[in-house]
């Protein structure tokens, strides 16, 4: 069977998509992008920032376009294709993320964060705006932090084990019951088969990963990669060699690490001297 050509001409990107139909819907109806802005009551900025595709916008928005253009769910459902896009991460994201819904197991060892794969909404969303991520965009970043935990549900999840320092558990969020909340859901999803949550106690002293947040993906066929990151840049490294003097240093670690049990025990045993708040 032949293959199907694309007869619209539009782009398949879901992204670029979602920002062409905007376009197009606004330019038919002959309209400026101040004129949108004064006939829904947005500031008309935000109409061509989603048009250029530099933000998707949130579904309220989405929805009253939805609305004014007689586009019944048209436009949601665009949007929606495009905030799980995996294009809307960073460049230096992009290809992780690729081999990242592929991998058949994943490993981690973290510093200074918990892994997205296990942050709550709350943690999500304090720990990238400390990083300056504001308004809009950090409302899509917080919604596509989140929905990579997907990868973790269901029976043909891929195994996963990360590793954090405790000073990751020292490290509060400003709302306590935010942070009671990760605390809780880091102890639950521990429990899960596929999960495996330790912890390298201080007392561990030092160890080969002390400045390194570090991911290993093992993809189909057996071929190990890693990604690094710190709070500027990220580097996926692909090479044999380089891969394997990382995961020497990452087993030394687990070796120093508390055991699964333990490490519960300690996640635990730290939610325990979070004050509740006596106000709620």
């Amino acid at each position: 069977m032949p293959t199907r050509r694309a007869v619209t001409g539009r782009s398949r990107e879901p992204r670029a998509r979602f920002a062409e139909e905007l376009r197009h819907l606004r330019t038919e109806r002959g309209e400026s992008l101040r004129q949108l802005g004064e006939r829904l009551g947005w500031d008309w900025s935000l109409f061509g920032k989603m048009e250029k595709g530099e933000t998707v916008g949130g579904p309220e928005v989405v929805q009253a376009l939805d609305q004014y253009y007689g586009t019944p769910g048209l436009l949601l459902a665009l949007w929606e294709l495009a905030i799980n896009d995996q294009t809307q991460f960073k460049e230096r994201y992009r290809r992780y993320m690729t081999l990242e819904a592929k991998a058949t197991s994943l490993w981690h060892f973290s510093v200074s964060v918990l892994p997205g794969l296990l942050q709550t909404p709350g943690y999500a969303r304090e720990v990238l705006a400390a990083g300056g991520t504001k308004g809009k965009e950090l409302d899509q970043q917080v919604e596509a932090r989140l929905g990579r935990r997907e990868l973790l549900v269901g029976d043909g999840s891929p195994p996963f084990r990360t590793i954090v320092s405790e000073a990751v558990l020292r490290t509060q969020l400003r709302d306590r019951e935010e942070w009671r909340g990760q605390l809780e859901y880091l102890g639950e999803v521990g429990e899960r088969g596929q999960v495996t949550v330790q912890v390298l106690p201080f007392s561990a002293g030092p160890y080969g990963l002390d400045s390194t947040d570090v991911w290993f993906l093992r993809l189909p066929g057996g071929r190990t990669v890693a990604y690094t990151e710190n709070a500027y840049r990220g580097e996926l490294i692909e090479a044999d060699e380089p891969v394997e003097r990382l995961q020497r240093a990452y087993d030394a670690v687990r070796d120093l690490a508390l055991p699964p049990a333990e490490s519960r025990k300690f996640i635990l045993g730290m939610l325990e001297e979070v004050p509740c708040d006596l106000s709620t």
